[in-house]
C-alpha cells in the first residue's frame, strides 16, 4: 500500500501506512482544504487553503513555498494526468491555471461570464459561491470539468477559454467529480441532491440515486481496475453532515447498473462522523472522516477495518491524494 497525503482543514499531513499508520506533519497552519499531487511528477505537490492561497512543493512535502496566487481562498485544486497543468479553483467562484508548475498563474475568466453564473449562491453565504471541485480529463489535456457549490457541472473542451453551460442531468449543488482512469469518456459526480454519472465525457449525466436512503452524497471514488464500480458516502441532509450532531452517515458502492449497496461490515452503522475524503491507495480504498478517524477496506468496499494510528491522530481530513512510491 502506497502512502497519502491528507488536508485537515489545518494542516497538511503525510499518512504513512504500516501495522500502525504513522501521522507527519508537512505544512503547519496553512488552512489546508485541499491537496495534489502531480502523476507525472510525483513529488510535486500542491495545497490549497483558505485564506493562503496555494503552497507548493517539489519534494513530496518537506518543505513548501507560497505559490503566489492571487486568490486567497482556495477550494479545490488538480493536476492534470494528461499535461501537468494546475487548477486552483476559489471563493469567490474563480479559475486559475498554472502550466509551469505553479510559478505563475493566469486566470480561466470565461468562467465567471457562463450565463447561469449570476445564479450562483452557496446557502451558507448566499452572497457568494465557489468551484468546490475541478477534474481535468485524464484523456484529453483540453477537457475539464468544474463543479460549482452551489451552481452545477461546467464542461470545457478547450482548457478552459470557453465553456458550456451546467450539463443536461448532472447535480447542481456538485460536491465531487472524478473521471476513469483508464475508461474514456467516463466521468462521475457525487452532490448534495445524490449522485451522477456520465459515459460520453461529461457532456450529459445520467443520475444514479437507486438503492440509497440519504442523498447528501459528499465523497467520492472510483475503482481504478473497473469503471461500473464506484463509491461515495452520503448522509441525510447537511446538517447532519457538518453539524454538531450524528452524522447518520453511508458508504455506497456502485456496481453496473446499480442499485447502490450500503457498506456495513467492520463500519459503524451509521457512521456517526461524515466521510469527506475517500481515495484509493495502490489496492486499499482509504475513509477519511471529519472527526479524524481512517478505516481501509482491502477488498473494494466488501470489508472495513479502523486505522489504528501511531500518535497523535490528525484532528479531521477534508481530503486525500495518494501519494507514489512505498512508505517510507
Amino acid at each position: 500500500m502506497v502512502d497519502l497525503i491528507a488536508a485537515t482543514g489545518n494542516s497538511v499531513v503525510r499518512l504513512a501506512a504500516g501495522d500502525g499508520w504513522s501521522v507527519k506533519t508537512l505544512l503547519e497552519d496553512g488552512g489546508a482544504q485541499c491537496v495534489a499531487v502531480d502523476p507525472r511528477e510525483p513529488a510535486r505537490v500542491y495545497a490549497g487553503s483558505g485564506g493562503r492561497g496555494v503552497w507548493r512543493s517539489s519534494d513530496g512535502g518537506d518543505h513548501w513555498e507560497d505559490a503566489g496566487l492571487a486568490a486567497d481562498d482556495v477550494f479545490s485544486i488538480a493536476v492534470s494526468p494528461a499535461d501537468g497543468a494546475v487548477y486552483a479553483g476559489c471563493e469567490p467562484s474563480m479559475l486559475f491555471c498554472s502550466t509551469d508548475g505553479g510559478a505563475s498563474w493566469e486566470e480561466r475568466s470565461a468562467l465567471r461570464e457562463i450565463p447561469s453564473a449570476p445564479n450562483w449562491s452557496f446557502p451558507p453565504r448566499p452572497w457568494t459561491s465557489h468551484v468546490r471541485w475541478i477534474a481535468p480529463s485524464p484523456h484529453d489535456a483540453f477537457r475539464l470539468l468544474v463543479g460549482i457549490e452551489l451552481g452545477g457541472v461546467m464542461l470545457s473542451d478547450d482548457g478552459g477559454s470557453t465553456w458550456k453551460d451546467h450539463r443536461p442531468g448532472a447535480q447542481p449543488d456538485c460536491h465531487a467529480l472524478a473521471w476513469h482512469p483508464e475508461a474514456e469518456g467516463r466521468a462521475y459526480e457525487a452532490a448534495g441532491g445524490g449522485a451522477a454519472w456520465s459515459s460520453d465525457a461529461g457532456e450529459t449525466w445520467r443520475g444514479a440515486d437507486e438503492g440509497r436512503d440519504r442523498h447528501y452524497t459528499w465523497a467520492l471514488a472510483v475503482d481504478p481496475d473497473e469503471p461500473e464500480r464506484w463509491f461515495v458516502s452520503a448522509s441525510p441532509g447537511p446538517m447532519q453532515a457538518h453539524g454538531s450532531r450524528s452524522a447518520e452517515a453511508h458508504l455506497y458502492r456502485w456496481e453496473g447498473e446499480g442499485p447502490w449497496e450500503r457498506l456495513k461490515v467492520g463500519l459503524p452503522d451509521p457512521l456517526d462522523s461524515m466521510p469527506y475524503a475517500l481515495a484509493f491507495a495502490g489496492d486499499s480504498l482509504v475513509a477519511g472522516l471529519a472527526d479524524g478517524r481512517i478505516y481501509r477496506s482491502d477488498d473494494r468496499g466488501d470489508s472495513w477495518e479502523a486505522v489504528g494510528i501511531k500518535g497523535d491522530p490528525p484532528e479531521q481530513i477534508v481530503a486525500l491524494a495518494q501519494l507514489a512510491g512505498p512508505s517510507s
